[in-house]
């Protein structure tokens, strides 16, 4: 456990978007603790705040960008690389345009800002995320391999990067390993810059991306080597691609400990590595509720639902956490009184009674607020409803309920419903609280 960290006070950057050439300036600001990374598009009316993580990942070419409804924020890497490299935990980032300024393409132009702003300790403390197991994702001859650290008592992340693109290319083959601490990412990782290939850089400006920039904003590799350009390192581009990858794995919110190999891994990869570490992580700790003593039993559920037969969906609690999260399991047999007519032939659980199940965590969920103690839930509405797969008999219902916003009247919670390890049912769900004598 570690503290966790923000700066002192707000400093200012400004700069052209690395591919859309528009003029940005960006504020790094404090950041109360547990907040973690948010973007505050100050040029939109209202603002919108776009959190980093994983649920706001937008799929963008040759970048990480993040969306929430019509908040984009292009290019986030760097800086997001620079905030893990020197162990900052919270930090709101405003901009008034829709990319991060590309500076000089590295992350040293962040890492001296927040120098500057001053980093201080926050009394909060923030667990790691410790890799616990081997974890592999790949696509074709590129692989990421996340693996538990080689000592016990390690408590930060150790990366090594093999960067090959074949005997033909002008770029020759680099590898580099480094131990991410504060000292070493500044010395060694921050100034690495982002480059491309001549004929790259040439398809981007045909497609009116990155029409500023000249052979000395970026590094960019002819058959002979840089053109126009000086390299900061011989390997200067291998260092760059472990800066992508310290970026993208920010998305996980928390410090990692452990290590991760890469080979010829993008953004896209190292996004599908945070997918599969969370998603590992999520297994454990559900296999481990599982295994314990329910939170909530039948009985007490029926205290503060007043659903029954047939229509009370939730067989136990499992895990409560606070007033931010519960988890509750829904075992799905073939005697439930709705497979007799969906479908005899097929059986399967009708949509509309996974998300009434959801709804129904829901409420638990909104009962662990003291003021809410005697008030029964009732649906108000549902958005983003999405089904992923058939639940049919057998399946065990996994369903978790995150808290989004909690008035005195109403709720709103994200609801997911999971078989195993797979998605089968989420929605954004309201409730308005209403006396429970009343119905």
């Amino acid at each position: 456990m570690k503290h966790e960290q923000t700066i002192s006070r707000d400093v200012e950057l400004e700069g052209r978007g690395l591919f859309t050439g528009e003029p940005v300036t960006v504020r790094l600001r404090p950041a109360p603790p547990h907040t973690g990374f948010r973007f505050v598009r100050t040029d939109l009316s209202p603002p919108v705040q776009v959190v980093a993580n994983l649920e706001n990942l937008s799929k963008r070419a040759r970048r990480s960008s993040l969306k929430n409804g019509a908040g984009t924020v292009e290019t986030v890497e760097h800086c997001l690389g620079a905030c893990a490299g020197l162990g900052i935990s919270n930090l709101t980032i405003e901009l008034n345009a829709s990319e991060l300024p590309g500076l000089d393409g590295s992350s040293l132009p962040f890492v001296e800002a927040l120098r500057a702003a001053g980093i201080c300790e926050q009394e909060a403390v923030c667990g790691p995320f410790i890799i616990t197991d081997m974890v592999r994702v790949a696509d074709g001859d590129s692989e990421l391999v996340a693996l538990p650290a080689l000592e016990p008592n390690a408590d930060g992340l150790e990366i090594t990067y093999d960067l090959d693109y074949g005997p033909d290319s002008p770029i020759a083959r680099q590898a580099y390993r480094v131990n991410i601490t504060p000292k070493s990412f500044e010395a060694n990782i921050a100034p690495a810059r982002t480059f491309l290939l001549q004929a790259e850089a040439e398809e981007l400006q045909a497609a009116g991306l990155g029409p500023h920039l000249t052979y000395a904003d970026v590094v960019v590799f002819g058959q002979d080597g840089p053109i126009d350009n000086t390299l900061r390192f011989p390997d200067e581009c291998v260092r760059h691609k472990i800066l992508d990858l310290l970026g993208d794995v920010a998305l996980l919110g928390r410090p990692i400990v452990g290590r991760i190999h890469a080979r010829k891994s993008g953004h896209s990869l190292n996004h599908e590595l945070v997918r599969a570490l969370l998603a590992k992580e999520e297994a454990r700790q559900r296999d481990s509720a599982l295994a314990g003593k329910p939170a909530l039993d039948i009985h007490k559920i029926q205290r503060i639902l007043p659903h029954r037969y047939p229509l009370l969906m939730i067989d136990r609690i499992v895990e409560i956490e606070g007033k931010k999260r519960v988890v509750g399991l829904k075992n799905v047999t073939i005697n439930e009184a709705f497979f007799q007519g969906h479908y005899p032939g097929d059986p399967i659980m009708p949509g509309v009674l996974i998300i009434e199940a959801l709804a129904q965590i829901g409420g638990v969920l909104l009962s662990q607020e003291l003021e809410h103690k005697g008030k029964v839930a009732v649906l108000l509405s549902l958005d983003n409803v999405k089904f992923r797969r058939a639940v049919r008999p057998g399946d065990q219902l996994i369903l978790e309920a995150e808290a989004i916003r909690v008035r005195s009247s109403t709720g709103h919670v994200k609801g997911r419903a999971r078989v195993a390890d797979e998605l089968a049912a989420e929605a954004e769900i309201k409730f308005i609280l209403t006396d429970a004598e009343s119905h």
